[in-house]
């Protein structure tokens, strides 16, 4: 219990500040505290010039040749900074084989050369260029959203869709609301901060893991959109594309990895046109479409009669409101990245949100209206944007330049996810419930591991569902709805709590986003379950009880490898090996297996010996005759060593030593077994299956033993 609370102890005083120092978390006063103990009682004190070799590498007049393992020399890697410290430089990164050099130097093209940690600062975002970033997904789904909610209720007939407008309405507000309520989200925390580390602050670690789940989804499901529509849009401008969905969709996310890969500020210089070149497109439309409709004094055309396929009932008109509230997605985005700006971060990125929810209601409630004054209904094949688009501009190139944005900022919507999922999972491990290697940066400065999750991930989906935008919609408001819900009902509980000045109003702000947020997810859960939302409602509770595991994991590691005092040595029999934390309390055996005498064995009996530790040598024979044979070469060597013989007359050989060297542990338990296996290393690759590489086998099957050590002495082969 005192472990977990120095561990959130240790996350509030670190904040939610992103750095490459997030692998590497300090320890706490109480573990720093339990460490000066255990040196205090160290009895090997260190001598300075005891080392045969100049650690810093400053002071030899000797020059390091380059080798077959490398070209590079030592000197070259390193520089003296400080006296006691080493800083590798650039080509240190370069792998000594030639393959990984031709590697690294693909590598390097695509993505661009590694960036130094200190470069994490000026890996920022300014706002011109951050809107565009993050609110890709969520102005492109203007492109859909509308359409969404009018192919629900064309269902009931031509009739029903005189209520796109209120329903639009009402979306409008609920923008309003939750955009609001962000905005306060973002100045109560600062340096960043989603749907989880809100929602598990105030409300509890079940509703924070609830929140990262929904997160997660709904990121997935946007790489998984708005490709989906972005191809469908290519497709609708070039129906010969239509079979090359698939492959299409595949596609464009590996080229979206790739350009995120290369860094936050690169992607985001990539990716602002595109999304500023959607905007004006939409908004000349919307010019033109009303100048139009304002020279017929605004009076609607009359919609192509459609028949009702079902009944014009609250069910129906649920559904529609839950599938136009998709536009909302991406709202959250700046909240999760308020790290990437520059600074003031949190101001800059509320200033941010505060235009990201202008444009999407400006466009939304101009879109719908625009729609309903031009008499439009949804038909398969073309989406109503390239409807709407061929009637404002009947001639000239500017229908296909509308066609050309938007199939631009729909296939560059999925930034949005790559600049919040990886942030997501990273504050999720540095917590201790996704694994650790999403903490890593790659040499870009990017969660490239995050990244590649990502994609890997939502391009399963996109293949799983053909393609097809529209399956896909149903799943995609339940879980963004359930983080906007426990997001704000934390905010709720943050207010009441603290009650700094002004708690009321922004109490309320953010009760009245939770309250229509919660509407719509409850609405959505239950309009579309049958139409795939209970995939989703589903996979919440799995993924929150997979976050819980790899906690309960993590914190099982660190209580076994958390530092204590060491108590004084008691009397009688000594503990287990593992528990020894001083050097005086380590007693040692090495073991070394011996298969037969030849320069490799010869050498790891030798390293053995000179350890000046008991030393036992092992060797294992098929057959009576054959042990024999071997202890009679043992003695011409000069049994320089004690020899343990064990006939395996199954012929195996890694179970029979494993087992011995178990049981010499359970014997002993306070021994440290220290295994030296003689290894041939080989310079070929395609040498190595005409070898059987029982070393490997042998290693993998002793690092399972308890207070056992494997090393390996190796012989290289120059050939």
């Amino acid at each position: 219990m005192e472990a977990g609370r120095e561990r959130r102890d240790d996350e509030v005083e670190q904040g939610t500040v992103v750095t490459p120092s997030a692998e590497f978390p300090p320890l706490s006063p109480s573990q720093r505290a339990a460490l000066g103990r255990i040196g205090e009682r160290w009895r090997a004190p260190r001598v300075d010039g005891d080392l045969p070799v100049d650690p810093a590498l400053g002071r030899s007049g000797r020059r390091p040749v380059p080798t077959r393992f490398g070209r590079l020399a030592p000197f070259d890697m390193f520089t003296v900074e400080q006296p006691d410290e080493l800083v590798a430089t650039e080509r240190a990164n370069v792998p000594g084989s030639r393959f990984g050099r031709a590697l690294t130097r693909l590598r390097r093209g695509v993505f661009g050369p590694p960036l130094s940690s200190a470069a994490v600062l000026y890996e920022r975002m300014r706002k011109l260029v951050a809107l565009p970033v993050l609110s890709s997904d969520l102005l492109s789904s203007v492109a859909y959203g509308p359409e969404a909610m009018l192919a629900v209720l064309v269902l009931a007939g031509t009739g029903a869709l005189g209520l796109s407008l209120p329903l639009a309405a009402v979306l409008v507000v609920l923008m309003v609301a939750v955009g609001v309520s962000y905005r306060q989200t973002i100045q109560a925390y600062p340096h960043g901060a989603g749907s989880y580390v809100v929602a598990g602050d105030n409300l509890g670690s079940l509703a924070g893991l609830a929140a990262a789940a929904g997160l997660m989804v709904d990121y997935v499901l946007t790489v998984a959109v708005s490709v989906a529509a972005g191809v469908h849009a290519v497709t609708s401008a070039l129906p010969g594309l239509t079979p090359a969905t698939v492959p299409l969709g595949v596609l464009v996310i590996a080229v979206l990895l790739a350009g995120n890969l290369r860094g936050v500020r690169t992607a985001g210089n990539i990716f602002v046109l595109p999304t500023y070149a959607f905007v004006v497109a939409v908004l000349a439309v919307l010019v033109v479409g009303y100048a139009r409709a304002a020279g017929r004094g605004f009076t609607p055309v009359s919609p192509p009669q459609v028949p009702a396929a079902e009944g014009l009932g609250l069910l129906l008109v649920l559904r529609a409101f839950s599938s136009g509230a998709v536009s909302m997605t991406g709202i959250e985005a700046v909240s999760n990245a308020v790290p990437a700006f520059r600074p003031s971060e949190w101001r800059n990125a509320r200033t941010t949100l505060g235009w990201m929810v202008f444009l999407l209601v400006l466009l939304f409630a101009g879109l719908t209206g625009l729609i309903r004054l031009e008499g439009l209904v949804p038909v398969p094949g073309e989406t109503m944007l390239s409807q709407l688009g061929r009637i404002t501009f009947p001639s000239g190139p500017w229908y296909p330049l509308l066609q050309a944005a938007t199939t631009l900022i729909l296939l560059l919507a999925a930034n949005t996810a790559f600049n919040g999922f990886p942030r997501l999972l990273f504050f999720m491990a540095r917590a201790g419930h996704a694994p650790r290697r999403f903490l890593h940066m790659g040499d870009r400065l990017a969660f490239s591991n995050g990244m590649a999750a990502l994609a890997a991930t939502a391009a399963l989906v996109f293949v799983a569902f053909g393609g097809h935008t529209e399956s896909l919609i149903p799943l995609y408001a339940v879980g963004v709805f359930l983080a906007f819900t426990l997001s704000q009902a934390g905010m709720v509980v943050r207010w009441r709590r603290r009650r700094t000045p002004g708690w009321r109003r922004r109490l309320t702000i953010n009760a009245v986003g939770a309250v229509l947020s919660a509407l719509v997810l409850i609405t959505a859960a239950v309009a579309k379950f049958s139409e795939g939302a209970w995939v989703v409602v589903i996979a919440v509770p799995l993924l929150v009880l997979l976050f819980r595991r790899i906690h309960r994991h993590y914190a099982t590691l660190h209580h076994a490898l958390a530092l204590h005092p060491p108590p004084p040595a008691p009397p009688g029999p000594a503990g287990p090996a593992e528990g020894e934390e001083l050097p005086q309390e380590v007693r040692h055996l090495v073991v070394v297996p011996v298969a037969r005498l030849n320069r490799a064995s010869l050498r790891a009996l030798a390293y053995a010996a000179s350890l000046g530790q008991p030393t036992l040598a092992v060797h294992i024979a098929p057959e009576e005759a054959e042990a024999d044979r071997f202890r009679e070469q043992w003695r011409a060597w000069g049994d320089h060593l004690r020899l343990e013989t064990i006939v395996s007359p199954y012929r195996a050989f890694v179970g029979p030593l494993a087992h011995y060297l178990e049981a010499l542990h359970t014997t002993r338990p306070e021994l440290t077994l220290t295994v030296i296996v003689p290894e041939v290393v080989l310079r070929r690759p395609w040498h190595r299956p005409l070898h059987s590489r029982v070393e490997q086998r042998l290693r993998a099957a002793l690092r399972a033993l308890p207070g056992v050590v494997v090393t390996s002495v190796p012989v290289h082969v120059a050939e």
